[in-house]
Parts: C-alpha cells; sequence; structure tokens
C-alpha cells in the first residue's frame, strides 16, 4: 500500500487486541474512538485512514478519526449537520490535507466521486453525453452502458438542466461507473430526490456493489432506507461517536442523543418490517409513514 502521509506503512499499524470491540465480528456498535470504524484482521483495505486530523480557522472540525473501507462493502456515514462528513470525504479523497494523521490507500486506487452539490447552469447548454465525456477517456458505447447500468439510457441526449433531481442523481452516478472504480464515493446520493426515488437508488447502489464488487462509501442523512441498505454504519460528530451494522448502531446511546429517541424507534420498527430484505422499492413508503412520519 503506498501512503499519502508518511507516518505509518500499513493499513494495520494500530494493531488492535480488543478484538471484541468491532461491529464486524460481533454486530455490536462501539464507542471506542481509536478503533471504531476499523476491520482488524482485513488484508484487503482499499483505503484506511489513521489518526486524521482537521481544523480550519482554529475550529476542529475532525479529531482522532480511524476508518477503514473495503471491497463489497457498503459503508454509511451518518452524523448530524456540521459532524464533518463531507469534510471527511475530501480528506479521504485528498481534496483536503489533514492537519495530522495517516490516509493509505491500496496502489492504484480507482475512485469514483459523486460530490454533495452539483450546479447546473440553466444558460450553458450541455447534452447528459457532453457531461459524460468532459475529462473522461471513454467510448461512446461505454458511456451508454454506464448510463444502461444506473437505469437512465434514455436520457443521454438530453439537456442536463432539464432533468429531474432523481434523473440527474443517476447521471452522476454513471459518470462515476465511467472511471471503472474499486471504490465509490457519493456524499448525498439521493439529494433532491423523493422518497421512493431515494428508495429505488440505494437498491440501485446495493445491485451496483453486487455486480462490480466495489466498496461503497456513502454519506446520508437518510436514516431509514439508507441503514437498511448499508452493511456498517459510522455515526461521527467530530470523532467517530460509534460505529457497527445498523440496527447494532440504532441502538447505541450515541446514536439516540445525535439523532433523537424517536429516531432510534422508528430505525427499529422500519427495520423489524423490512427485515433486512433490501426489496425496498414500494414496500418503504408505507414502513416510513407508520414508523416515523405520523
Amino acid at each position: 500500500m503506498s501512503d499519502t502521509h508518511a507516518r505509518h506503512a500499513h493499513p494495520h499499524h494500530h494493531g488492535d487486541h480488543h478484538g471484541h470491540d468491532h461491529a464486524h465480528s460481533d454486530g455490536h456498535a462501539h464507542h471506542h474512538h481509536g478503533h471504531a470504524g476499523t476491520l482488524p484482521g482485513r488484508t484487503d483495505i482499499l483505503l484506511a485512514a489513521r489518526g486524521l486530523r482537521f481544523a480550519r480557522a482554529g475550529r476542529v472540525i475532525l479529531e482522532d478519526i480511524d476508518l477503514d473501507l473495503a471491497p463489497r462493502e457498503i459503508v454509511t456515514l451518518i452524523g448530524p449537520n456540521g459532524a464533518g462528513k463531507t469534510t471527511l470525504v475530501r480528506v479521504l479523497l485528498g481534496l483536503e490535507r489533514p492537519d495530522g494523521g495517516t490516509i493509505t490507500r491500496q496502489p492504484g486506487l480507482r475512485v469514483g466521486y459523486a460530490p454533495q452539490r452539483f450546479d447546473r447552469d440553466p444558460v450553458i447548454p450541455m447534452t447528459v453525453a457532453r457531461f459524460l465525456a468532459i475529462g473522461s477517456r471513454h467510448t461512446p458505447s461505454e458511456a451508454t452502458e454506464a448510463l444502461t447500468e444506473v437505469g437512465a439510457a434514455r436520457l443521454i441526449g438530453q439537456q442536463l438542466s432539464q432533468l429531474s433531481g432523481g434523473e440527474l442523481q443517476r447521471v452522476v452516478l454513471a459518470r462515476a461507473l465511467l472511471r471503472k472504480p474499486d471504490l465509490l464515493v457519493l456524499d448525498e446520493p439521493v439529494r433532491g430526490v423523493d422518497y421512493a426515488g431515494e428508495a429505488e437508488l440505494y437498491d440501485l447502489i446495493g445491485r451496483i456493489r453486487d455486480v462490480r464488487g466495489v466498496g461503497v462509501l456513502l454519506v446520508s442523512h437518510d436514516l431509514h432506507v439508507v441503514m437498511a441498505q448499508s452493511d456498517r454504519v459510522i455515526c461521527i460528530n467530530r470523532h467517530i461517536c460509534c460505529s457497527g451494522v445498523p440496527d447494532a448502531v440504532a441502538q447505541h446511546p450515541e446514536y439516540a442523543r445525535l439523532f433523537g429517541a424517536e429516531a432510534a424507534r422508528s430505525f427499529a420498527l422500519y427495520h423489524h418490517q423490512h427485515d433486512h430484505s433490501h426489496d425496498l422499492s414500494g414496500a418503504a413508503l408505507p414502513a416510513k409513514d407508520e414508523s416515523g412520519e405520523r
């Protein structure tokens, strides 16, 4: 593995003797700042962070963040507004330089990134095909294949400015897939999408993971649907508050403190009704009404 900040040569330099302190091995959520987001014993880590710290204008935004991302795993970052989620993504991608800590990437790692904000200028004419071609070396057939994979092949000739929120998100996802990524990083991928569309998009992301074998890092506020689709959830509020499998995190006191007891109860009911079937299109709507949006 290559190291972007040469302090630790290996992603598991901080080997953890607390084997039971990790959700991946036992299903518990943990309040264990040093290692809460890590996967002990895994040798196939795509990207590893240790001790990340980031401050802006004297204010600490991220502190003591340890995180591993592995192939075929959907990891979701949750946390309140201002918790540092997007900043952490930018630091992991090398778009911001941390004030401390290390980031280690698998050699040759390819990342497909869909940023949280993508502003379209309605004055500038740009088709979907043209948008996909910007800064990318691919054939027209590859563009068509990527759009087909996300269910948006019919949009290739349309103006970007005329797409709905859901259509735009699918096009942005197709653009990320054109990089043939090992790791997909999606910051608020359902922004501007209605609730039924959210479930479909998260289902799509799950299928892409299954077919391509990619690792996926999601940032989201849509707790019900995204947690049901996640393998591991990491809750941050400047530091890692808790992490683990979704239902364990939902029961953690830190989760209830950050999102409210009602959110934890809502997720518990939602999870019970869906029983992790991962088939969320359609059935998700009444579940949300019954459990959280009375």
